[in-house]
């Protein structure tokens, strides 16, 4: 991690080739913003058998072909999720509010934001599964098992005013 603004394009190689050493060959496609669309990258690319996402350089073709313009949106929505999740770690995690004073700390606040963006992903996996134990996949409904009396819970709500059924369009949960 830099501190300093610079053309992060030259770091195309570099993590290309860590991705061979972790994982013992080249990826199949490379994502990535316009600026790593160089010449130089897109021929580097090229000779290893790495596609690069996004439109190629120099004047846009008359007459794209429809697996090719499959592949483009299949590629778009891709680098839309990365992006989301930097977007999301930006507004909800406040990682554009990074304003510590040594560069150890931003490294150390940066990497715990992180962690809590995955682990909120993790919870939020875990969640749906949970409640997916609790409903019954071909029509979507609640499923009244055995340990659970819902009358009885419904009606402990209603005492301590959690819930009114007199303003709500539903009278009983499942």
């Amino acid at each position: 991690i830099s501190l300093e603004n610079f053309n992060e394009s030259c770091h195309l190689k570099e993590q290309v080739e860590k991705y061979k050493e972790t994982f013992g060959y080249y990826p199949e496609s490379v994502h990535v913003d316009k600026i790593y669309r160089t010449r130089e990258n897109r021929n580097w690319c090229k000779e290893r058998g790495i596609r690069i996402s996004g439109p190629k350089l120099g004047r846009p073709p008359k007459n794209v072909s429809e697996e090719e313009k499959k592949q483009a949106h299949s590629d778009e929505c891709f680098r839309n999720a990365i992006e989301g999740k930097f977007g999301q770690a930006k507004r909800r995690f406040s990682l554009n509010l990074v304003m510590t004073k040594l560069p150890e700390t931003s490294i150390t606040s940066i990497a715990i934001t992180f962690l809590v963006v995955n682990l909120s992903k993790l919870l939020r996996q875990f969640l749906s599964l949970f409640l997916s134990l609790f409903t019954n996949n071909r029509t979507g409904e609640l499923i009244k098992p055995p340990f659970i009396n819902f009358d009885y819970t419904l009606n402990n709500f209603c005492v301590l005013k959690l819930i009114d059924l007199s303003e709500n369009s539903w009278s009983k949960v499942a």
